[in-house]
């Protein structure tokens, strides 16, 4: 059994994400923003015969949230084996940088990726605690500067230029922590659930939320220590 903790993980791909992974006996932590969502989250499992999940409040744009939420999880558990940086918000349109409001930039930027590197940074003393640790950042194809190369014949892309922008940024900090971290067997990588229909993309996304959180799942469980510094989907590896 790994004890696991999932930000943002109240609704959408992360609760499917704590859904399955629960289902592979392991304990997993929800994370969720407001208290009485995560909650609720945790009672839905429970109705489903799921117990072994709880809830925990956690704010990760906020930095005493996210050191109450550690002090909370020191007093709960040895050490942390995985780590799920799913927490994210979509932002307001438009989004364009030739015109976009720059303090719609900066709200998106301090969750998606200012946001998963606090909440990595006070919780990787738990993290190292643990003999196979791993830390997974929730990205999206959005955020592949090689797969976005074709922007100017694909302009419809362009309602999601701060978002990309920010899980770009996302990809960058799990190379680098990575690389960082190599000699301390933790391993980081970045997964992209694919375009999912939750609230993020006001649900018009082509894949259900129980089939975007497949490849997370996956990378959770993954034993291979040698894989690191990388990024996927659910057909594998994805071009940074």
């Amino acid at each position: 059994m790994k004890t696991i903790l999932i930000t943002g993980a109240n609704k959408g791909i992360g609760f499917e994400t704590a859904k399955q992974l629960a289902q592979q006996n392991n304990f997993v932590y929800l994370g969720s923003r407001d208290k009485e969502n995560g909650l609720e989250a945790v009672k839905k499992l429970n109705e489903q015969g799921i117990t072994n999940v709880e809830a925990l409040e956690i704010d990760v744009s906020d930095i005493a949230s996210v050191r109450q939420a550690k002090r909370e999880l020191e007093g709960k558990i040895d050490a942390l084996d995985i780590l799920i940086n799913n927490a994210g918000i979509a932002g307001e349109q438009p989004q364009d940088f030739a015109g976009g409001d720059i303090e719609n930039l900066r709200k998106i930027f301090d969750t998606n990726f200012f946001g998963a590197i606090q909440t990595t940074q006070e919780l990787l003393p738990l993290l190292r605690k643990s003999p196979n640790a791993h830390i997974i950042n929730v990205s999206s194809e959005v955020g592949s500067i090689s797969l976005r190369l074709d922007a100017g014949r694909n302009t419809n892309r362009d309602k999601y230029n701060a978002y990309g922008s920010s899980k770009t940024a996302l990809n960058g900090f799990t190379v680098m922590l990575a690389n960082e971290l190599y000699a301390s067997g933790i391993t980081v990588n970045s997964v992209t659930p694919g375009y999912t229909a939750t609230d993020l993309n006001q649900f018009q996304g082509a894949k259900t939320p129980e089939e975007g959180a497949k490849p997370i799942v996956k990378l959770a469980m993954e034993t291979d220590r040698n894989i690191t510094a990388k990024f996927f989907n659910d057909g594998g590896e994805v071009a940074w």
